[in-house]
């Protein structure tokens, strides 16, 4: 009857879309989804660090290694960039100044880590430190994306160590205040990453998600 004849057009009709080649299916990647690669990348060095912390802890011995250590900040360790801002404080800055901040901060720290990455001395925390330094590497180009995807350019001048070359963090009068300079180092590396989540989850709300589109084109018509 007449609804099998409409069927079998439909059907017919289908078959030929391949073949169309003005039929486009484009994904417009974009801001929303480099935010959220960022976000869950954070999350994932977040885990990583858990465990690689652990192990370094270890490998300093006690004190550091002592749920209850809580140390005072010493002079040295104020050149690894601090994440103990004030919230309200935080969450007042623009995208961009946080962002900017995200992206020096990590930046920094990646150098100061892959000074720890040098003076290892077993080969198994060489290469767990090393996996983290190459995620950490990515954390900092992914923000760089999100940056650039925002209009927002990237911060000016150096982002590295604001005192000499890597090495200058680990090189200590004693064993002690070296130690104490990866504490810190570790310790400020968790709040980074933890606040980054929540920066990152809040910057994705306010962008809306991919879409998905159909672009036809006329050819030949």
């Amino acid at each position: 009857g007449d609804s099998w004849g409409i069927f079998t057009f439909l059907c017919a009709a289908l078959c030929q879309l391949p073949a169309l080649p003005a039929l486009n299916c484009t994904e417009e990647l974009g801001t929303s989804q480099s935010i959220q690669k960022t976000y869950d990348l954070t999350r994932y060095l977040e885990h990583q660090l858990r465990t690689l912390a652990g192990t370094y802890l270890n490998y300093l011995g006690p004190p550091f290694n002592e749920p209850d250590f809580n140390p005072p900040r010493l002079a040295r360790a104020e050149r690894v960039p601090s994440a103990t801002v004030d919230l309200d404080l935080w969450r007042g800055l623009t995208d961009n100044a946080r962002l900017a901040a995200n992206y020096r901060a990590y930046s920094r720290l990646l150098c100061y880590l892959r000074a720890l990455d040098g003076q290892a001395a077993t080969a198994d925390l060489r290469h767990r430190l090393g996996h983290f330094c190459s995620s950490l590497q990515g954390l900092v180009l992914s923000i760089a994306g999100v940056m650039s995807s925002l209009g927002y350019p990237l911060p000016v001048g150096p982002v590295g160590p604001p005192t000499g070359p890597p090495s200058s963090l680990v090189v200590a009068p004693n064993d002690f205040l070296k130690k104490m300079d990866d504490f810190w180092l570790l310790k400020e590396l968790q709040t980074w990453l933890w606040r980054s989540a929540k920066d990152f989850n809040r910057l994705k709300k306010k962008v809306p998600p991919a879409v998905v589109t159909l672009r036809l084109e006329a050819r030949g018509f």
